[in-house]
């Protein structure tokens, strides 16, 4: 398989090696420094584009592949607020885009986890929800997209809270889920989310150990992505 790499950096390179140890070519590694490169390319070379850059190249570099017929899946997070658009777009050419904040198996596992006690602690009215996460420094937006897919886990279930904020928000009330964000090197990725009352704590906690979880969970997307259409994510990819 022909896979195109948006975004070269520490989580790319990671990514590049796993595939070509699974028997991929790499068509091309594009990064902030040869985004002309593009320019160059045959779509038709390429079988799929797995995309980890920076927020304000993710739309650009999604956009380009759902134009070009490119089954692409991306892990960026911080553009968000424009995924609507791309989405409308892959459903207007009928495209193919896979989406996940996180690709790490245990990460989805642990998203299980926490929509399945937020909906046992729906009742429990004594207990205060939080978040925290820590990740390192070269990390650029907060929190990040796992505890946002974390907060909306909670706030599915827990109706007394109406959104999530960063906690050192001044503008943060009683009905809003706060969310911790720390950068410390050299962590890849920590999650907490923890109810707390008088009486006692409840934690759940997932800690990696290196980005390679989540480079090889977009590896192994990519080979599954690549004959099918549609907006896809985890949910349809792993069967918990």
């Amino acid at each position: 398989m022909n896979i195109l790499i948006l975004g070269y950096g520490k989580m790319g390179k990671i990514i590049s090696e796993i595939a070509e140890s699974r028997g991929h070519r790499i068509a091309a590694k594009i990064n902030i420094e040869n985004t002309g490169d593009l320019a160059a390319l045959d779509p038709a070379s390429i079988d799929v584009a797995i995309e980890f850059s920076q927020p304000e190249s993710a739309f650009g570099n999604i956009l380009w592949c759902i134009e070009r017929g490119i089954p692409v899946l991306s892990g960026t997070t911080g553009w968000l607020d424009k995924r609507a658009q791309i989405e409308a777009k892959c459903n207007e050419l009928g495209g193919t885009f896979f989406y996940a904040s996180n690709y790490s198996v245990g990460v989805n596992i642990f998203f299980r986890v926490n929509r399945f006690l937020s909906n046992l602690m729906k009742g429990q009215h004594e207990y205060r929800v939080s978040l925290e996460e820590i990740h390192h420094t070269e990390k650029k937006d907060a929190p990040s997209g796992t505890a946002i897919s974390l907060a909306e886990g909670v706030l599915e279930h827990i109706k007394t809270l109406s959104g999530w904020k960063l906690a050192d928000d001044p503008t943060l009330g009683a009905g809003d889920l706060p969310i911790t964000a720390k950068r410390i090197d050299p962590a890849p990725g920590t999650h907490i989310v923890t109810y707390s009352s008088e009486i006692d704590d409840i934690e759940i906690m997932h800690t990696a150990h290196s980005r390679r979880g989540f480079a090889q969970g977009a590896v192994l997307v990519s080979e599954w992505i690549k004959n099918k259409k549609g907006i896809l994510s985890m949910e349809d990819f792993l069967t918990l």
